[in-house]
């Protein structure tokens, strides 16, 4: 019955429509792919997902369908009609399908990556494209992947061939012809718009779901691609930052009515310390989070010597970065500001990259930033270089060690190769080292293998406890070992016992943290943000457990406190020591992926979508978002106001924080 009726249809929108459904199949394949390789543990299949995704994915090829239909209605373009232009369409249908298969292929390893739909900033790798392609190539089975590639697209070609050809040969159909085409335009249309009701179906239906999973599931490359592009340009609302500048001072300490309007600056004092002015090592660990270290319960043995560590030191058990992203970390780090450009990062933006940072204020200090492999990333070594007095960068060709990865030399002699340079100096120095082997491709070196445990955890474990593979699980095994390796030497040193250890994650990874977190934690993703932060320092710094909820953007400002350093402080961060009121104790949230921003206090998680202004409202303790089943309005809007105060700074301060 189906087949009849389909060979009745007038044959352009027969060929029309098979092309169409190829594209539908591609999808549709892709997306029962998506759900059962990424689907959290102990899941359904989500089928309200799917039915939603479907929509999207009728609303885009609909759109290539309406542009052939009327394209096609020009005689010398119709490709039943006009010999010449047969094989021109077969090469446009097969050119749109192959850029359709890439989308799916670079959406599948961009999730795989960074657990987000394929997404604008996808583009911020293009910038840096021998590192990014060199780290595809360590991380991915690439070669299988194109001759994969290449196999489907000649499938395709043969597809587009043939079927043209079978569609031309058939009688024509010239009875209701014309009902035919409107009917077409019409379900095509409808299928454009994607739903009843006043407004079109829109990227932001799929947030409706209540899940995070569901939501990328729904998603297309397609959606989540083009819906991301136009958040490109940097700007700011300076109303906005003068509305909440007020309360800006109150959070922050400043002095209102002081200086010139929207100053920000301010002197931080500090307690003098009798000696010489303590060394300072902050460690900027890669994709340290929280869920995944043996602090916060997990039993997989991962950290054993950095949860040994935190017992000797002052830890910061609720410390969040920002943003995510290795760039957007350093950045908050470094200038004490949070990277709220989207879908770039401000070190790319030639506007921004001028910042003022506190590194300067400390007086007297040597001042390097070691890597193992290639600061030019991302230009961090232009705004390291740029910003940062008399700096010293070490890199991949300053030491006298192999190169594992595309990462350049492994963590443990990175760290090594930083303790024969700290123990030759003879004057203060404050280090910023950052690591990398804990990311893909995980390399852990052949001279490392067995120096840790490497005791293999069922497939079932390593996904249950936040990992996505063994590989995975080992690297955060070896970051772990590297640091026992760094201050197991550091400690023979002279210089260690005047020196200040800092240790704080870029970011953390996206994962399934519900063995010990609440559910909406990782649906909110909190886990890509949630890092641990630890002062270390034997016989300077009493070990304590502090349960504020803190920043990234704090680190400098306290190990400024921490050093008897007295300081101007031109950020957003503050010294946690300092006795923060805590209705102001804090973090700022900027997801640049879903253009969303959002504030973490003691006891809630307040989200805020720019795009469409969607407001969310969590507890993350006793249950205070409610009075008597309706919500409470004089905290929601106390939240709304202290995140927009971050926001609006931030986005201001990115522009105006230039050095003088």
């Amino acid at each position: 019955m189906f087949t009849k009726s389909f060979i009745r249809l007038p044959a352009r929108i027969r060929w029309i429509l098979s092309g169409l459904l190829l594209f539908l199949l591609l999808l549709t394949v892709y997306r029962v792919f998506f759900l059962f390789k990424f689907k959290p543990l102990d899941s359904g299949i989500a089928m309200d997902a799917i039915f939603l995704g479907i929509r999207y994915d009728l609303k885009f090829i609909s759109i290539w369908g309406l542009f052939v239909s009327t394209i096609t209605m020009i005689p010398a373009l119709d490709p039943i009609r006009s010999v010449k232009i047969r094989a021109i369409w077969n090469g446009l249908q097969f050119t749109v399908c192959l850029l359709l298969l890439l989308l799916i292929i670079a959406d599948y390893f961009h999730f795989d990556y960074l657990r987000q739909r394929l997404n604008a900033s996808v583009l911020n790798y293009l910038e840096d494209p021998d590192i990014s392609f060199g780290m595809v190539l360590e991380s991915y089975p690439v070669f299988s992947v194109v001759c994969g590639t290449i196999l489907v697209a000649v499938l395709i070609l043969l597809y587009f061939k043939k079927n043209l050809s079978r569609i031309v040969s058939e009688p024509p159909v010239v009875k209701r012809a014309v009902s035919a085409y409107i009917l077409w335009y019409l379900i095509l249309a409808g299928m454009v718009f994607g739903k009843l009701g006043q407004y079109n179906l829109r990227w932001s239906h799929a947030f409706t779901l209540g899940n995070d999973f569901k939501a990328n599931l729904a998603l297309n490359p397609m959606q989540s691609f083009f819906s991301t592009l136009k958040f490109r340009k940097s700007t700011y609302d300076i109303n906005a930052v003068k509305e909440l500048y007020p309360l800006m001072t109150q959070v922050l300490g400043l002095e209102a009515g002081k200086g010139k309007p929207l100053d920000f600056e301010r002197y931080q004092s500090s307690d003098s310390i009798v000696g010489p002015s303590p060394n300072i090592v902050l460690v900027i660990c890669e994709s340290f989070s929280a869920y995944k270290t043996g602090i916060y319960g997990n039993p997989l043995r991962t950290t054993p010597f950095f949860d040994e560590l935190t017992t000797g030191g002052l830890f910061f058990n609720r410390c969040f970065t920002p943003a995510y992203g290795t760039a957007r970390g350093v950045w908050a780090v470094v200038t004490g500001i949070p990277d709220v450009e989207t879908p770039r990062t401000a070190s790319r933006n030639p506007a921004a990259v001028n910042q003022r940072t506190m590194l300067n204020e400390f007086k007297g200090y040597e001042r390097m930033y070691l890597i193992g492999g290639n600061p030019a990333w991302a230009n961090i070594q232009g705004l390291l270089a740029n910003n940062i007095d008399s700096l010293r960068i070490f890199m991949q060709y300053d030491f006298d060690v192999p190169k594992v990865d595309v990462w350049g030399v492994s963590d443990k002699n990175l760290f090594l190769e930083a303790n024969k340079i700290f123990r030759k100096k003879d004057r203060p120095f404050f280090a910023i080292i950052q690591t990398a082997d804990n990311h893909r491709p995980y390399t852990i070196p052949e001279e490392d293998v067995g120096k840790f445990d490497m005791t293999p955890v069922s497939k079932d474990s390593v996904r249950r406890y936040g990992f996505e593979s063994m590989e995975q699980l080992l690297a955060f095994r070896y970051a772990d070992y590297c640091f026992r390796t760094f201050l197991e030497a550091a400690s023979r040193e002279r210089y260690f016992n005047n020196t200040i250890f800092a240790f704080v994650g870029d970011h953390g990874v996206p994962g399934d943290a519900r063995a010990f977190f609440p559910e909406w934690w990782t649906d909110q993703n909190l886990t890509k943000n949630h890092t641990p932060l630890l002062f270390y320092a034997p016989g300077r710094i009493s070990p304590a457990v502090n349960n504020m909820v803190c920043s990234q953007i704090d680190v400098i400002p306290t190990l400024a406190g921490l050093a008897g350093m007295p300081v101007r402080n031109f950020s957003l961060g503050r010294n946690l020591l300092s006795g923060i009121d805590s209705n102001h104790q804090a973090a700022f949230i900027f997801d640049n992926d879903m253009n969303a921003y959002g504030i973490i206090t003691g006891n809630h998680y307040f989200r805020k979508d720019i795009r469409t202004g969607k407001e969310l409202l969590f507890p993350l303790g006793p249950d205070t978002t409610t009075n008597n089943g309706r919500v409470n309005e004089a905290l929601h809007d106390q939240l709304r106001k202290l995140a927009a105060g971050y926001y609006e700074s931030s986005r201001y301060l990115l522009l105006n924080n230039r050095r003088q």
